[in-house]
């Protein structure tokens, strides 16, 4: 598209389910900036550091251009014939079970509904699932169980109406910000509303909790059911909402009662104080919402927990009423889509279930396909287990990376290298799992994407390209289309555009819907181009036959009951929660895994804007002072974090704010972005009975000190590839790169590690220091004004400021005064180190903050006047309001 004038494109984020609005203003020469959608209902114009960077994450640095076969470029009629043929001769000689696709809630749900179509309809296999499975199946599972059907009951303004927000296993402050301050906003203007905390770490969420309940790991069923005993005891029921509309509430109540006051204690490590406190304050509020993410869902009784939250719900009938319900929130940006379109491989399109006979006629007849799958196909763990041992000799991986988000990656990694066949469509050229394709097929990216995402409140929403596709990349949806014809099912792919994908999917929905299926959006059906362009966030359901009008703002179900049971009424779910333990004498610890605030997924995004390496730029552990010092680990020091199946090696953070026991790591860090980081090699493929979804939360441990003879930090202007070191983490910074090191041996070439480092020209001036007996190097490299490259060398961590040293590769350095503060390590003159960066949004770092308070600035709200910090996404408020505290208590001292 030629771009004449600047123009601004409705579009959505494509990070977490939170689904935010986004403009994209496109400049007349071609420069992107962006800014939330005041006028979209999810985020009203806010947006977290993550989507305010994304106008630097579209650059076509390692894009995935063109097709490559072997990796070699080829064209792509001949990529899609092989693809095809390859298919199709796989399910003539070994069945349709021995194909399979892995897809992503990275897709928009165009893409979906095609794949999904394609392997269960006309394939004939179910052997389709997503890396939904990893975040958002336990809910599914749970809510089948209890409503009948995948529903979200409530809507985000319950969020702000509710008198008591409960979040479980959610740190909402770093995951899902804009959430996170719409609960803090309505918090400011009713204080006297309640946030409880049900997690084992003290994040950053607790800020604005009145109570931190720091659960033991997997204590939440027991938690929960201890909840609907004591409701049960003290008369807290809603006994009509249990007579009219729900079945096994006896059950449940007894089953809930095997344990006593005591008991819940023990099973959840909190005090009986605690539980009382807690109970007596859910018992008490009827405008009471749970919200609950990853720590309920990414465990071996997650489905168990869902339905423990579930049931004191509907125990109170506290459920689909303004302010009220148990709230579901989603990982990422169509993970609600791909429910919708029956991504899973337990699940039919349009909310049908694959069980039912029914429902597979249905489908069927719809399609007209020649074949449905008739039992569900292979969940996540299970399909890469079935590429292990090779049932499945021929695998579609979309937009999704595996090899680093899988239990047990390594085995993964081993599967798919060892699989005859592999396609990847992707968007970069280099990721761990890319790496292993036969195939590589080039698929658009958020910007030139052209689609509708449904988030965690059931909101569709378009995805709108403002950009032109670059070089030979297609939409996922025309790939799969394309594949598709060329298996000879041209008819039922003969899709033009996005709009008829979206359209057959709508009129799916409403397709012999007399109200028994909660998904219908049939009345968009007959949706034509022109109107698909001009589509406005809607929530379902928007049928034909009843149901909310089009982009209602109050659609909520089970006020009043209708649940999809066949009798109309919610199951409760007999639950005995059941302790398990998993350490050992060789493994004591419970290692926990999740997300940080600035970064996503495996980092082929984030990784590439540098502000979003400014708050953490590698991977870490957290660790309590108690158990830090136990296993002899110092703050900043190197560790190794091992279990039965491999180990990693991170950055020490001693923190009392981790639980004694456990430990915590992100999952973001890749091959691509650390020596050895790949944390989720140390999860075990223990899933969810119900659900099938891992248990990624709680895996058995140990720690130990990586005795390091040399540690090094270095800035320089290309990518660097640091192999001769055993420990690094590379980020982007404004201008190049920065690398954290670490060597089991301190008997090196400096000079010639620094000069490979960083690439250095031909005539270069080269300025050292070397202190050999105290083991202390410093080497900076300059190619006229500008410095290429500058390393630091200690025999402990390195002291020398980050952000500081990251900004000298935008300086000019003109006098030689200049050139010796960057071999002396700190700042000289005028220049200012800013210190770690706090607030990435503004470029804010804590010696900022610290400044600023000395100077009178005593509260968040001063600094964010003062710095703006915090007054973007607020996400880092949590911070500084500790760096405030800090200063003001050390002032007093």
């Amino acid at each position: 598209m030629e771009i004449d004038e600047a123009r601004e494109v409705r579009t959505t984020c494509p990070y977490c389910g939170v689904g935010c609005g986004v403009l994209a203003k496109v400049a007349a020469d071609g420069e992107v900036s962006v800014r939330g959608d005041p006028s979209h209902p999810a985020n009203f114009g806010r947006l977290c550091s993550k989507g305010s960077a994304l106008a630097e994450t579209i650059d076509l640095d390692g894009r995935l251009l063109y097709p490559e076969i072997h990796g070699h470029r080829a064209g792509w009629d001949e990529a899609l014939d092989l693809v095809a043929s390859t298919f199709s001769q796989t399910i003539a000689e070994h069945g349709p079970d021995a194909v399979a696709f892995y897809v992503s809630g990275q897709l928009l749900t165009e893409d979906y509904y095609v794949a999904n179509k394609l392997m269960k309809g006309f394939v004939g296999s179910a052997n389709i699932d997503t890396n939904s499975r990893l975040c958002m199946a336990s809910s599914v599972a749970g809510h089948r169980r209890a409503f009948g059907s995948d529903t979200v009951p409530g809507i985000y303004e319950d969020l702000e109406l509710a008198d008591l927000i409960v979040l479980v296993g959610s740190n909402l402050a770093w995951c899902h910000p804009v959430l996170y301050q719409r609960i803090a906003a309505a918090r400011e203007k009713r204080p006297e509303m309640k946030v409880v905390l049900v997690d084992p770490r003290r994040t950053m969420t607790a800020d604005i909790a009145d109570m931190h309940l720091a659960i033991a790991p997997d204590g939440d069923v027991a938690l929960f059911t201890g909840l609907l005993a004591y409701l049960g005891r003290h008369n807290a029921l809603d006994r009509a909402y249990i007579t009219a509309h729900t079945t096994g509430f006896g059950q449940a109540l007894f089953a809930a009662s095997v344990l006593d006051l005591a008991g819940v204690a023990a099973a959840t490590g909190l005090s009986e104080d605690e539980l009382g406190r807690f109970y007596s304050l859910f018992a008490a509020t009827s405008k009471t919402v749970t919200i609950y993410s990853q720590g309920v869902n990414q465990s071996s009784s997650g489905t168990d927990k869902v339905n423990a939250i579930i049931n004191c719900h509907l125990a109170t009938g506290r459920i689909g009423r303004p302010g009220a319900g148990p709230f579901s929130v989603t990982g990422q940006p169509n993970a609600m889509g791909g429910r919708e379109v029956g991504g899973m491989a337990n699940m039919l399109a349009a909310h049908m279930e694959i069980e039912n006979p029914e429902h597979r006629d249905r489908m069927q007849r719809f399609w007209t396909a020649p074949a449905i799958a008739e039992r569900p196909g292979l969940k996540a763990v299970e399909m890469f287990q079935a590429v292990a041992d090779g049932r499945i000799k021929a695998l579609w991986i979309m937009a999704t990376n595996p090899v680093d988000s899988m239990p047990d990656a390594d085995a993964v990694e081993a599967a798919i290298k060892a699989c005859p066949f592999v396609v990847v469509s992707d968007v970069l050229a280099r990721t761990d799992t890319v790496r292993h394709a036969h195939i590589r097929l080039p698929a658009a990216a958020w910007g030139e994407k052209d689609g509708t995402v449904t988030n965690s409140e059931r909101r569709i929403s378009r995805q709108r390209a403002f950009l032109d596709l670059p070089g030979e990349v297609r939409p996922d949806w025309q790939i799969v289309t394309e594949v598709g014809k060329r298996m000879g099912f041209g008819e039922a792919f003969s899709y033009a555009s996005p709009s008829e994908v979206f359209a057959e999917h709508a009129a799916l929905s409403g397709f012999e819907n007399d109200g028994a299926r909660d998904f219908d959006i049939g009345a968009y059906a007959g949706v034509d181009d022109e109107t698909y362009a001009a589509l406005e966030p809607f929530q379902w359901p928007a049928g034909q036959r009843g149901g909310a009008e089009h982009g209602s703002s109050s659609t909520r179900f089970f006020a009043d009951g209708n649940f999809y049971t066949p009798d109309r009424k919610a199951r409760f779910i007999a639950i005995r929660p059941a302790v398990e333990t998993r350490t050992s004498p060789d493994y004591p610890l419970i290692l926990n895994t999740g997300r940080i605030r600035d970064h996503w997924h495996t980092m082929t995004r984030t990784g590439k804007s540098p502000r979003l390496s400014q708050h953490i730029a590698e991977p870490f552990v957290e660790i309590h002072p108690a158990d830090a010092q136990r296993f002899g680990i110092g703050d900043a020091d190197i560790a190794r974090v091992s279990s039965v199946r491999g180990d990693v090696l991170v950055r020490a953070l001693v923190t009392a704010r981790q639980r004694q026991g456990s430990l915590f790591a992100p999952m973001h860090w890749t091959d691509q972005f650390s020596a050895k980081g790949r944390l989720d090699a140390l999860t075990a493929p223990l899933t969810d009975p119900v659900s099938g979804q891992p248990a990624l939360k709680h895996v058995a441990a140990r720690i130990e000190k990586f005795a390091a003879k040399a540690f090094g930090f270095a800035v320089m202007r290309q990518r660097p590839a640091p192999d001769t070191a055993t420990y690094w983490a590379v980020a982007k910074c404004k201008g190049g790169w920065r690398v954290e090191l670490a060597f089991a041996d301190d008997d090196i070439d400096w000079a010639g590690f620094a000069g490979a480092l960083f690439g250095t020209p031909p005539g270069a001036e080269i300025l050292a220091y070397h202190d050999r007996d105290a083991g202390q190097h410093r080497i900076a490299a300059f190619d006229g004004d500008h410095l290429s490259g500058a390393l630091f060398v200690a025999p402990g961590p390195v002291a020398v400021s980050r952000g500081w040293a990251a900004e000298q590769l935008n300086a000019d350095h003109v006098d030689r005064r200049g050139r010796l503060a960057i071999v002396a390590g700190r700042p000289g003159g005028v220049d200012v180190d800013r210190g770690a960066i706090v607030c990435s949004c503004f470029g804010v770092g804590a010696n900022q903050i610290a400044q600023a308070v000395r100077g009178g600035c005593a509260s968040v709200e001063a600094i964010g006047a003062a710095l703006h910090a915090g007054t973007n996404c607020g996400s880092c408020r949590a911070e500084i309001r500790i760096i405030v505290d800090a200063q003001i208590l050390q002032a007093a001292e």
